[in-house]
C-alpha cells in the first residue's frame, strides 16, 4: 500500500519536535524523517525526541553521509535510535551536499557509501572478524560495546543518478529523491535501480520509490504557491539538470542562481512558471496537492513525503496535510 510521510528540518527546539511527532502519529502519517543538512543540528536529536513521543510511526534520518560521520559513528546513532523507538528507526543515507564549503573533498561517494553500509551491517550484525576496505577498516573483535536490537535496520539510499542508485538496487530498501514532484520522471529512477536489482537477483519492483520536496499546503491556494515557488527557486539550479524529462533554458537557471546569491528570493521566484513549479514542489490548496500525489502514486511511487515548510507553519501545515490530504489519498 503506498505510504505518505512528513519531514521536517533541524531548527526547532528539542521540544517542539515530541509535539510534532506526536501530531503526526496521530494524523496518520505512516513515517517521519528528519532532514540532515549541514548547517542545522543533527538529526538524531529531533528523532529521539520524536521516538519519545510516538510508538507506531517509522522514524529516521534523510540523510546521514560517511563524509561528516565515520560508519561507526552511524551504526551507533541509528542503533541507538531504533532502540529508543522499539524497533522503528530506518537509515537514510546519501553523498551529502556543500560539503566542498567547509573544505570536505567528497572524493570515491559510490565507494564511501558501499563501505559504509557494509561497515554499518557488520557492526549491528555483531560480527567479530574485522572489516578491511579501501577506505574504512575494523579490527577484529566485537566493536559496539552495547546491546543492538536489530542486527538490520531498513536503509534508504537518497540519489538522482545512476551508479548510486544503481547501488540502491543491490542494498537498499527504499530509494528518495528528494526535491522532485514528477512523475514523468518516475520511470527513469525505476530504471536506474533495475540493474543493480537484479545483479543482485532481487526483484526491482521490490525496492521502494520516495518522492519528496518543499510541500507548502493552505487554503490560499495562490499564497501557498508564491511561498513554494520562493523556496523552490533556492534549489532549482542544483536538481533540475539532474531530472532529463525537463527542459529549463541553461540561462534561465543561471539567472536564478545568481538572484538566490544576492537573496533576491523574488526575482527568482519569477523565473519559476506553474509547471516547472508543479514538477519540484508540493503546493497549493489540500485538493491540489491531492491531484500532485496521485498523479506520482499512478507513476509507480510508493511513498510520498512531504518536506518542509508544510505550511505557513509546520503544525499549521502538517494538520492540513494530515486532515485533508492523507484521507484523500487513502
Amino acid at each position: 500500500m503506498p505510504e505518505l510521510s512528513i519531514a521536517f528540518q533541524g531548527n526547532k527546539q528539542y521540544e517542539e519536535y515530541a509535539a510534532l511527532g506526536a501530531l503526526a502519529e496521530e494524523l496518520g502519517f505512516d513515517a517521519i524523517s528528519v532532514y540532515a543538512d549541514l548547517g542545522f543540528q543533527p538529526a538524531i536529536v529531533p528523532l529521539l525526541a520524536i521516538a519519545r513521543a510516538t510508538s507506531r510511526i517509522r522514524i529516521g534520518p534523510a540523510a546521514l553521509n560517511p563524509f561528516l560521520l565515520h560508519p561507526v559513528e552511524i551504526a551507533g546513532q541509528i542503533a541507538a535510535l531504533d532502540s529508543a523507538s522499539d524497533g522503528r528507526a530506518y537509515l537514510g543515507l546519501a553523498r551529502g551536499a556543500w560539503l566542498d564549503q567547509i573544505g570536505v573533498e567528497s572524493d570515491r561517494p559510490l565507494l564511501r557509501i558501499r563501505e559504509c553500509v557494509s561497515v554499518v551491517r557488520h557492526l549491528l550484525e555483531g560480527r567479530d572478524d574485522g572489516f578491511t576496505g579501501a577506505i574504512y577498516k575494523l579490527p577484529g573483535g566485537r566493536m559496539l560495546q552495547y546491546p543492538v536490537l536489530r542486527p538490520n535496520v531498513p536503509l534508504l539510499i537518497g540519489s538522482w543518478g545512476e551508479r548510486l542508485l544503481a547501488y540502491a538496487g543491490e542494498v537498499a530498501d527504499e530509494v528518495k529523491v528528494g526535491g522532485s514532484t514528477n512523475p514523468d520522471f518516475v520511470s527513469t529512477i525505476r530504471a536506474r535501480v533495475a540493474p543493480g536489482a537484479i545483479a543482485a537477483e532481487r526483484s526491482p519492483e521490490s525496492i521502494g520509490i520516495v518522492f519528496g520536496a518543499v510541500t507548502v499546503c493552505d487554503e490560499d491556494g495562490a499564497g501557498a504557491r508564491a511561498h513554494a515557488r520562493r523556496e523552490v527557486a533556492r534549489y532549482l539550479p542544483v536538481v533540475a539538470p539532474l531530472d532529463p524529462t525537463v527542459d529549463i533554458p541553461a540561462v534561465h537557471l543561471s539567472r536564478m542562481a545568481a538572484f538566490v546569491q544576492e537573496e533576491d528570493l523574488d526575482a527568482a521566484a519569477a523565473l519559476v512558471p506553474d509547471d516547472i513549479l508543479d514538477r519540484f514542489a508540493f503546493s497549493g490548496t489540500p485538493a491540489q496537492i491531492v491531484r500532485q500525489a496521485t498523479a506520482l502514486f499512478d507513476a509507480g511511487v510508493t511513498r510520498i513525503e512531504f518536506g518542509t515548510p508544510h505550511g505557513f507553519t509546520d503544525g499549521g501545515g502538517a494538520k492540513l496535510l494530515g486532515e485533508r490530504v492523507l484521507p484523500a489519498l487513502r
